[in-house]
């Protein structure tokens, strides 16, 4: 939803009625996973994809319906399909769309978890039927919408397991009085990830403008004024001209947080670090060779830090490609930490 937040409140202020597309269920090789979207208007407006190749022009005609009829519709490619090529199934999957009006008050609450950056779920009925295309935007603090009063409760103890787990999921519940099954699409919305970066040097600039095309939130701290400044990170959202000690009483860490340590200055990194290991961040990445990695080591364990979470910081940071400048690092900090984040690293 992030991504196309902006555009879908650009064109209603012009006066356009809009679509939205999402992806629902995947299997196999489908190029974008559950919850991908693709908004749509008349006069070729598209922002987002939910694929590639055909759908993108099949998602895009069937949103044009959608707002002529103001009915949702499922839409279903697989390897089976004539488009499965241009889909880009041709290894093996299929993909299930949702294509729907976009429609207050579910969009405004939706809308309102992504810009104030919390967490919610939006959830849809795929089933067919009368209760196809029910909405309902789950937030901790309360919800919008309703697919039934029967239904509400177990609905949003299940949108309340998504939110932890911050994955988007299909799920089969029982109505409790008529005994129908109902399939759901939970859709979970979830804060930016956030990259906190300890010293402003060089990598560190370049890593700023990488992280945030990737949809981080982008934190420099660093105490030294001629560093942590607004002429050398322009784009950073937020500069902390901090020791770390304070710098880190004073931001949020939780568990879509990475941190990379990149001053080389056990003076900066080392406090950095203490608070990192205590932090509840996904990763933990320290800069240096493997020789300085071993030095940092043994003043952890001399400061009574333990193995195990001493073992959670990532030294020499970065995955290893021969990085030869502060681009090519910056790169490789960033893949390891995309890598720790979707589960292809432990």
């Amino acid at each position: 939803m992030r991504e196309v937040v902006a555009d879908i409140d650009r064109w209603r202020e012009e006066g356009a009625a809009v679509a939205l597309a999402t992806v629902v269920k995947t299997w196999g090789s489908a190029p974008r996973k559950a919850g991908a979207k693709m908004a749509m208007a008349s006069g070729n407006r598209i922002s987002g994809s939910v694929s590639g190749g055909c759908v993108e022009n099949a998602a895009y005609e069937t949103g044009l319906e959608t707002l002529a009829s103001g009915n949702a519709q499922l839409l279903h490619f697989g390897v089976t399909d004539e488009t499965a090529w241009g889909v880009g199934l041709a290894c093996g999957g299929s993909i299930t769309i949702l294509v729907e009006p976009l429609r207050d008050p579910v969009y405004a609450a939706a809308r309102a978890v992504v810009v104030q950056d919390g967490a919610g779920v939006i959830v849809t009925v795929l089933s067919a039927g009368a209760w196809f295309g029910r909405k309902r935007v789950y937030r901790p603090s309360g919800a919008v919408g309703s697919i039934g009063s029967a239904l509400d409760h177990e609905i949003d103890a299940h949108a309340a397991q998504a939110v932890r787990s911050g994955k988007s999921q299909t799920l089969s519940i029982l109505h409790p009085v008529t005994g129908e099954s109902l399939d759901l699409f939970l859709d979970a919305l979830l804060p930016a990830p956030q990259l906190i970066m300890v010293g402003g040097v060089h990598i560190a600039q370049v890593l700023t403008g990488m992280a945030k095309m990737l949809g981080f939130r982008t934190i420099v701290v660093d105490p030294r004024r001629a560093f942590g400044t607004d002429a050398r990170f322009p784009d950073a959202d937020k500069l902390v001209q901090l020791w770390p000690q304070k710098a880190f009483a004073q931001l949020e860490v939780n568990e879509n947080t990475a941190i990379a340590l990149l001053t080389h200055d056990p003076k900066i990194d080392d406090p950095a670090i203490a608070a990192a290991i205590a932090s509840p961040a996904f990763y933990i990445g320290a800069l240096g060779s493997r020789t300085t990695h071993a030095k940092r080591v043994g003043r952890l364990r001399d400061a009574g830090f333990s193995d195990a979470q001493i073992g959670r910081i990532r030294g020499p940071i970065g995955i290893d490609i021969n990085a030869q400048n502060p681009e090519e690092i910056a790169l490789s900090i960033l893949a390891e930490i995309v890598a720790i984040r979707r589960g292809a690293l432990s």
